[in-house]
């Protein structure tokens, strides 16, 4: 039974679906007006992962992660870069999308921008207004009444004084309490705007997800996720709307991956200590950085270094060996192909029941490559692929992996044509019987990066050390 951390029971729970043998999950995405960077790419793989997960366990998934098309950060960027909106947002929503497929991150069924659904949005304020849970404050803005919900708090376990000490109302802003939100902003000049009951204006934040995932999941779903830092006040304003307007519970299962870290500070672009996913596959295979997200569990501080994703590299450089090594069947096993009785499927598959436990299951993992390269069957080799499938690693051919092509271009100073042609003429100097010069060749190419392995008969394998 798989059992997921739920953040607002503060425990692991089983996880039962609202309908059984379906999943709902609704994750909140990127505000596109920049490049994503390493947190973003975390949120990107650890959902994938979830997801990938969620159907190899049978169950028929609808996973929607949003676009934030429209807000402060991106009118601004928009202003200063004298580009239309959506010529700023179109551009980074592809760059978005072209660093997602290159960490092996699955579209999702639906992906919702915020644009699309402002007439919803309306809709939904104007019940929150009927129902006694929102305002019209003096500067036209609508607000959210915190004090009048009283599950507000309960997601991040903070009561209303506590959240209010140290607060004060800002007159300017028209709100009766310093913790009410807006939930929809008065027209500025120049500035995207639509017509509502309450005259000009656009969207607050919040309110978009609640209704992206009321559209597209319904009232009540299965699984909300995020980052850590949407915990509060994202979801917990999120609640508030959904179940203020429906009057039911919005969400079963709420669920938040830690931060990525630099010297032990949230890596995060306020801070300026960030690093774009762009700039990080400039040095690590995509796939080495969706295994090192993936070795830390979802839940836990990833410290970033070079170091770090060094060793990710050695570490994936291990699986792929044992593939390589002893290559699976033709035919390719699929993840719900697996014979989960198998003792190696079975360690695996419990850790990843017990909250997506993915060290664990990366642990299986080498305990399963170490088996292949004992005993060089290709049966084992073919699970060894099929449980990597499950999270998105192992999938390429293992020479393409091991002998370092990165984005096209080759790691090291050799280009493969040149190495191949020193494998050529060791094997010569060998064929010569002049071990010497074969010696030479191989010490030389070791020095430059490259190991090679004598394979039974005249092939030789190489990769980069």
């Amino acid at each position: 039974m798989l059992k997921i951390y739920n953040t607002l029971a503060r425990a692991k729970q089983e996880f039962i679906p609202i309908e059984p043998g379906k999943a709902r999950m609704y994750v909140c995405g990127m505000t596109v007006y920049d490049y994503c960077h390493l947190g973003h790419a975390r949120v990107l793989v650890v959902f994938d992962m979830i997801q990938r997960w969620l159907r190899a366990e049978g169950l028929d998934v609808t996973y929607v992660r949003n676009i934030t098309d429209i807000d402060d950060k991106i009118i601004k960027r928009a202003a200063e870069n004298h580009e239309a909106i959506d010529i700023l947002t179109g551009r980074f929503i592809a760059a978005m999308d072209e660093d997602a497929a290159k960490l092996g991150v699955e579209k999702p069924d639906h992906e919702p921008r915020a644009t699309q659904y402002v007439p919803g949005m309306i809709a939904m304020i104007s019940q929150l207004i009927a129902n006694g849970l929102a305002y019209v404050a003096d500067n036209g803005d609508v607000c959210y009444s915190v004090h009048d919900f009283p599950g507000y708090g309960k997601l991040s376990g903070k009561s209303l004084d506590d959240l209010r000490a140290g607060e004060r109302v800002d007159v300017a802003t028209g709100k009766r309490d310093p913790l009410d939100f807006v939930l929809w902003k008065s027209a500025k000049p120049n500035e995207p705007s639509w017509d509502s009951p309450w005259g000009a204006g656009r969207p607050g934040w919040h309110i978009e997800c609640s209704v992206m995932s009321d559209a597209l999941l319904g009232e009540h779903f299965d699984i909300h996720g995020g980052g850590a830092d949407l915990q509060f006040p994202h979801h917990e304003n999120e609640i508030a709307q959904s179940e203020g307007t429906h009057g039911h519970q919005h969400v079963n299962y709420w669920i938040h991956n830690g931060f990525v870290r630099i010297d032990n500070e949230k890596m995060s672009k306020s801070l300026g200590n960030f690093f774009t996913i762009r700039e990080v596959l400039e040095k690590y295979d995509p796939e080495v950085v969706r295994f090192f997200i993936l070795r830390a569990h979802y839940r836990s501080p990833l410290n970033y270094s070079d170091h770090h994703l060094d060793d990710a590299k050695g570490a994936l450089t291990r699986l792929y060996t044992a593939l390589n090594n002893t290559p699976p069947h033709s035919s390719p096993l699929t993840p719900h192909q697996v014979d989960w009785s198998n003792a190696y499927a079975t360690a695996f598959k419990q850790a990843m029941e017990d909250d997506f436990n993915t060290p664990e299951a990366v642990a299986a993992l080498f305990e399963l490559a170490n088996e292949v390269n004992r005993s060089n069957d290709p049966q084992r080799a073919g699970l060894l692929k099929a449980l990597g499938a499950t999270l998105g690693l192992l999938q390429r051919d293992p020479s393409e992996f091991l002998q370092g092509s990165l984005g096209g271009k080759s790691e090291g100073s050799l280009t493969p044509e040149q190495i191949e042609q020193q494998i050529a003429a060791r094997a010569e100097a060998r064929k010569a019987r002049n071990f010497a010069e074969s010696d030479r060749i191989r010490d030389d190419l070791l020095k430059a990066g490259i190991v090679l392995e004598d394979k039974p008969g005249s092939e030789t394998l190489w990769r980069r050390a």
